[in-house]
């Protein structure tokens, strides 16, 4: 019978009122030795040197997500979100995963261990979409660096995936869900096979998920007309191009119709009519896994799965800015002043975009024991395609052209010839590829005894090519196309790395670690990162632990071998404006237009950090553990993007920082005026973060009712600097993040009741305060009487929970932290024979 102690009753009063969740390490205790994220040697003990939080599959299934990519959305390590499918984004179909809010090209996704190709219209971090949720065994994050195990991009850690393997029989499983807003249903089928015997065995499976698209008309928020001064509006211009008036609603148009409406003294354009906010997606994969045993000692293994990943967003009709000539028929002002338009095309059209994402990944190895050393080695090969078409896309110069010569008549757009608007509209492509070749071998061994034990050394080799292309139509690069913009790259490059473990066990109870890694670029140089870890068990059922070490990013290929593109930037600068208004001085902050060229830096170098961690995990109880760590990241020579303005400031005097090597300012030996700008990225300046992660997990049993399990998970941030500047809890960027799972079984029956918790951020004193957000999703599992057969209903956010409408990156809301799908109820059934 459950005992109602001090304890447990306070622990009851904390979990119910905690509003909080994410998954909790398994603390069973197994023999087997395995290999554990963040090492690569195998050992007995999974609660090591590192904090290691393990997703199980079960889990997963009991939150509800339909996609890997939806379920890591919730995870407390996320601080600051993560991307998600938006139409009209440039990367419509993407979703990241952000560890600690340092980036996801900063966080390294492995699937068995080894590293995911990046996704090609990203071209810096893995598309957490194509991975399909039928494959996954269980999921693996360790919240501490990791470059001195696994190279490049762990910086602020690791999820590693692990498929499934030696399933017997065959599973169906079919879901769907239909949130209350309308839009956003979901669909989802899973069928897998495993055939496991005395030498070998294999699990393949096929799986199909989809989300519908989401219109901004169908949300609570979309009834309010979206206001864009981009409807029909002019404003007078002088002969320089400075503006001499406000902008006024174009006289002569009927602007009631169509998604044009007035707006006080404008002509505004309602783009909450026509526009989708969520992306219409779906993931189609294929997969299978299979070993065989050669020879006493070793056998051979191949994994291998193909994904598909489409999606259809639509996004409001081009709006542009163009200037009308003084002569031109459709001048406002009958032929006194130059005219600067805002119009939206809404005549040709919506803007609609497809895209189509193929991801296929073969691995062939073999492992086994030869010479006193466990072996595996093996080669992959692994390809990222992308395809997008976009349609309903606005030509500038034949759109400036038609306008000024009175083709197309700004009173009446509608009434515009078909072969008028088929002239200025384009259809615009993109191609990506990334490729990766790589060919592994690992071995481990022990090499001396030491009063706690052997101490085991791993050694390892890699060698990985890589290829990028990501090629844009051409009259997106060159910046021709309204609405849309596009930088081709393409490049290639070798990796050879070299790694090195031991693991010492001094004394019993306590480990000291050391690890490193030399990696080779044939593109821009080397990089090693050593690292120390100890873990110290000062009595039963209690484990202290600390490390410290250092990581790298590489740059990516697209930022290193980018075309060169050039665009007409508008900037401030003294000297040149009063050159290009014929030497009288220009009024303060007066823009002006350069030429600026954004090129590939040659001299970018890598990323590095210094991190460290320190904390435990102590059984409190046979029923209770509890874990807690701080961890402390520092990175310098951070890859950031460096704007025209921001080189002219440096340039001139009024920011004192240095122009970084390869980029800079060219001005008239002559006059001073600038002739070119070459702006692009560079390595500079600081990022900084440091919080704690507490976790509980709580397992016992109610005499004649069954079981209950609590796993708690609560991330808080303490600083997150980005060059000496305070974001934690800046709008954005909440400093705490929680979820709270529990689950109850009982017979035939669990129910699982998963709260997941967002803190405020924003400023109490400004307008962008974003107040606590928590949520609640709620599941119930029957066995049913047919055997094998599971039928799971469910409901996610049961109270119908909606974000604050505060904007954030032009969106109505925070898209990285938060959804708007309102109650979402869904219906599963399974069955396994």
């Amino acid at each position: 019978m459950f005992q109602r102690t001090k304890l447990c009753t306070s622990l009851l009063v904390a979990f119910s009122g905690t509003v909080a969740l994410t998954s909790m390490p398994a603390h069973a205790q197994n023999t087997e030795r395995v290999e554990v994220t963040g090492s690569r040697i195998k050992r007995a003990d999974s609660e090591g040197a590192l904090p290691v939080t393990v997703i199980t599959r079960e889990q997963l299934q009991g939150s509800g997500a339909t996609s890997v990519a939806e379920f890591v959305r919730n995870i407390s390590f996320a601080a600051a979100g993560n991307f998600r499918p938006q139409s009209g984004s440039s990367a419509q179909a993407y979703a990241a995963l952000n560890l600690r809010g340092l980036g996801a090209d900063r966080t390294l996704i492995l699937l068995d261990g080894r590293r995911l190709p990046k996704a090609p219209f990203v071209g810096s971090a893995v598309d957490m979409n194509s991975i399909p949720m039928a494959m996954v065994e269980r999921i693996e994050v360790l919240t501490d660096g990791a470059s001195a195990v696994y190279g490049s991009d762990a910086m602020a850690g690791v999820v590693n995936i692990v498929t499934r393997k030696d399933f017997t029989g065959i599973e169906l499983m079919a879901g769907a869900a239909d949130p209350v807003v309308k839009g956003g249903d979901k669909k989802e089928f899973q069928a897998t096979i495993g055939l496991q015997g005395e030498k070998g065995g294999i699990t393949a499976g096929a799986s199909r998920s989809s989300r519908g698209m989401m219109f901004t008309r169908d949300q609570p928020w979309g009834v309010t007309q979206g206001v864009s001064s981009f409807g029909n509006n002019y404003r007078t211009i002088n002969d320089a191009g400075v503006p001499t008036s406000g902008f006024l609603a174009v006289p002569g148009f009927a602007c009631n119709s169509g998604g044009f409406y007035k707006s006080g003294t404008l002509c505004a354009y309602d783009f909450n009519l026509v526009a989708a906010n969520e992306a219409q997606i779906s993931n189609s994969a294929f997969f299978a896994k299979g070993h065989y045993k050669i020879a006493d000692d070793w056998e051979g293994y191949l994994n291998t799965w193909v994904s598909r990943v489409e999606s259809f967003g639509r996004y409001a009709p081009v709006p542009a800015t163009v200037t009308i000539a003084k002569d031109s028929p459709n001048n406002p002002t009958g032929g006194t002043s130059e005219v600067q338009l805002r119009h939206r095309f809404a005549a040709a059209g919506n803007r609609d975009t497809f895209t189509d994402n193929n991801v296929y990944d073969v691995l062939m190895g073999v492992r086994g024991s030869a010479f006193g050393f466990d072996i595996d080695a093996g080669a992959r090969r692994t390809e990222s395609k992308y395809n997008e078409i976009g349609r309903g896309y606005i030509v500038r110069p034949i759109a400036e052209q038609y306008i000024n010569d009175g083709s197309y008549n700004i009173k009446d757009p509608f009434g515009a010839p078909e072969e008028v608007l088929k002239g200025m509209t384009a259809t615009v492509g993109r191609d990506a590829i990334f490729k990766q070749t790589e060919f592994f071998a690992n071995a481990s061994t022990e090499v001396f005894k030491l009063p706690g034990g052997a101490a085991m050394l791993a050694l390892g080799a890699e060698l990985r090519k890589e290829e990028f292309a990501d090629i844009y139509d051409s009259l997106s690069e060159a910046g021709v196309i309204e609405g849309s913009a596009g930088n081709s790259s393409f490049g290639s490059r070798k990796v050879g790395s070299a790694t090195a473990e031991l693991i010492m066990p001094v004394i019993k109870g306590l480990d000291v670690s050391l690890a490193g890694r030399f990696e080779k670029y044939s593109d821009y140089g080397n990089d090693f990162a050593p690292k120390m870890s100890v873990a110290f068990a000062p009595m039963k059922g209690m484990k202290l632990r600390a490390s410290a070490g250092t990581g790298f990013r590489a740059p990516s290929l697209n930022i290193l071998n980018a075309k060169e593109t050039f665009s007409a930037e508008s900037v401030s600068d003294p000297v040149t404006c009063q050159v290009f208004a014929g030497g009288v001085p220009c009024a303060a902050n007066q823009l002006v237009q350069v030429d600026t060229y954004t090129i590939a830096n040659s001299s970018l170098k890598s990323e590095t950090s210094k991190q460290f961690s320190f904390g435990g995990s102590w059984d409190a109880t046979d029923w209770l553990n509890v874990t807690a760590d701080y961890w402390n990241i520092k990175i310098k020579n951070v890859i950031g993007q460096i704007g025209a303005q921001d080189l002219i400031n440096r340039s001139n005097g009024s920011d004192p920082r240095a122009i970084p090597p390869g980029l800079g300012v060219v001005r008239s030996p002559i006059d001073g005026s600038i002739i070119r700008v070459n702006s692009g990225y560079a390595n500079e300046g600081t990022d900084d973060v440091d919080g704690i992660d507490v976790k509980l997990l709580a397992s016992y049993k109610i005499s004649g009712w069954g079981s209950l399990k609590h796993d708690f998970s609560y991330s808080h941030v303490l600083n997150r600097k980005n060059d000496g500047d305070q974001l934690a809890g800046l709008n954005g960027f909440p400093k705490d993040r929680a979820t709270l799972a529990n689950t109850w079984n009982y017979g035939a029956f669990d129910v699982n009741w998963v709260v997941n918790f967002i803190g405020s951020h924003g400023s109490d004193a400004d307008s962008d305060y974003v107040g606590a957000y928590t949520t609640h999703d709620v599941q119930v599992n029957w066995n049913t009487p047919l055997k094998g057969g599971k039928l799971t209903v469910g409901v996610i956010n049961l109270a119908d929970k909606y974000p604050a409408l505060i904007p954030y990156d032009g969106r109505p809301f925070n898209y990285y932290l938060y959804d708007s799908y309102g109650r979402t109820p869904y219906v599963r059934f399974s069955y396994k024979f």
